[in-house]
């Protein structure tokens, strides 16, 4: 968005579409290309794994059925918290992680993608966009260091759950949790917040990047936004 601003090239794209149908194209497009990526990475590691698994086992003469009951038997001695995440995948179907996984992906995505939308509206250089990308980034930044600590030692904790269930942070920590067994109300309640969250921020972002895309020359502030968010028409 910044560099179609930079080059006055978005002054052409605004002549043919409305500013919402730009920002919308731009959020959608990126997104489903990532998506595309991630499952990509999915397919080919599995592959990868299968083909590589098959043939050492192949080679090294070992019979398959039995080294996975050896696997499984040791571990159930694992101890601390690497063997009650070991546990808590043995009792989850990796199919619904996967899915969960694209579920939160796009739409953490989406919500993240329309609020940088409307910093990249209203900017006309990276350098401005510091005062705006940081408070944007912290909720994903803090829920990302607690998954390492507090979300896996009390998964089912106030601050895990309510982590799981705020729109900026639900992407990261509810992943983390659903290992763990999460009730299905709690899960659905979360992906309804995100979705509302997402529909939120692109209404927000919308009304300043109408304004923000054709804004030159003007260091654009907080001051800035809400009055642009505030104009009709």
């Amino acid at each position: 968005i910044i560099e179609e601003k930079h080059n006055r090239i978005v002054e052409v794209i605004i002549s043919s579409v409305k500013p919402f149908q730009l920002m919308m194209g731009k959020i959608i497009g990126i997104g489903l290309v990532g998506l595309t990526q991630f499952l990509l990475w999915i397919l080919l590691s599995g592959g990868l794994m299968a083909i590589a698994g098959n043939l050492f086992m192949s080679a090294q003469g070992v019979d398959t059925e039995v080294l996975t009951e050896s696997v499984k038997g040791a571990s159930q001695y694992q101890e601390g918290v690497g063997g009650e995440i070991m546990a808590a995948l043995d009792t989850v179907d990796l199919g619904w992680i996967a899915f969960y996984f694209l579920v939160y992906f796009l739409g953490g995505y989406l919500l993240y993608s329309a609020l940088f939308a409307a910093v990249g509206s209203a900017v006309d250089n990276e350098t401005e966009t510091q005062q705006f990308m940081f408070p944007i980034t912290i909720p994903l930044l803090f829920a990302y260091m607690l998954s390492f600590g507090v979300l896996i030692n009390d998964p089912h904790g106030p601050l895990a759950f309510w982590l799981s269930m705020i729109p900026l942070t639900s992407p990261v920590a509810m992943l983390v949790r659903i290992p763990y067994g999460v009730p299905d109300w709690q899960i659905l309640l979360s992906v309804v917040l995100l979705i509302a969250g997402f529909v939120l921020t692109t209404w927000v972002a919308a009304r300043i990047y109408r304004v923000g895309i054709l804004m030159y020359g003007k260091k654009a502030s907080y001051k800035e936004l809400v009055k642009w968010f505030r104009y009709k028409g």
